[in-house]
């Protein structure tokens, strides 16, 4: 039977990032890929110039189009600008009663632009997170979550604990940020496990975060358990840092 993953997010013409980075993992993992964009920004890999968000109305038809007629295996977002789109998002979520959500809590872009209203942080920990399977922050997101500063691995658990209160089943602190070699955090609400993994120096990535999150995504919906998906998933985005090349005058994307 053909798995399905859905990636609910921004859209980037460029390429790199967002839903157009999901749907290429997905493939890559060999599942059939749906993407309903929330978001449309005009990026390229210097920087982002504008965004646009979806009409709340648009999206909840896009949504309901797809649901009502394909099967999903697992499902995740990414860029959530406000609020309303969150709320949408929920409200599909919960009417379809759709599992193996994994929940890339997006804020501000690889170049630095913002890319979700402070007001809706609320919403999303609100009615996005216990509807989660994964949460998987990097470091800056984890901090703004957790108000914690996070300096090390003992910070990163301290912080999982903190956004593993507001509802989701399982939290992945992402520890690319932080020096030396990059190591995850995964915390399943009893106990802690490392992800470690060689960091690729010599490359400003564009997208990283979208195709770790995908990954997971992906190994779900092909039935991996939860430990099983992030392990891959790991080993996935490393060989692709390794193997990305340039393709403009900015950040490099991975695939």
């Amino acid at each position: 039977m053909i798995k399905v993953g859905l990636t609910i997010a921004g859209s980037d013409p460029s390429g790199g990032a967002g839903i157009q980075a999901d749907i290429k993992t997905f493939c890559a993992y060999g599942i059939y890929g749906m993407a309903v964009p929330a978001a449309l920004t005009a990026q390229n890999t210097t920087h982002v110039v504008a965004v646009r968000e979806v009409p709340s109305a648009f999206l909840a038809s896009q949504l309901e189009a797809v649901l009502s007629d394909v099967r999903v295996d697992a499902l995740k977002t990414g860029m959530l600008l406000s609020a309303g789109t969150i709320r949408v998002v929920a409200e599909a979520v919960k009417g379809h009663r759709l599992r193996n959500l994994v929940v890339d809590p997006v804020m501000v872009s690889s170049t630095g632009t913002g890319l979700m209203r402070k007001n809706a942080l609320g919403s999303l920990t609100g009615l996005l997170f216990p509807l989660a399977e994964l949460v998987t922050p990097n470091i800056d997101e984890a901090s703004r979550l957790s108000g914690l500063n996070i300096e090390g691995i003992p910070d990163m658990e301290e912080a999982a604990k903190a956004i593993h209160d507001l509802g989701p089943r399982f939290v992945l602190v992402k520890g690319g940020h932080l020096r030396g070699d990059p190591v995850d955090v995964f915390y399943n609400g009893r106990d802690f496990f490392h992800f470690p993994a060689r960091r690729v120096t010599g490359k400003k990535l564009h997208g990283t975060g979208c195709v770790y999150s995908a990954a997971i995504t992906a190994g779900l919906a092909r039935g991996m358990s939860m430990m099983e998906a992030i392990s891959e998933a790991k080993g996935f985005v490393t060989k692709a840092i390794e193997k990305a090349k340039p393709v403009g005058k900015g950040r490099v994307p991975l695939l």
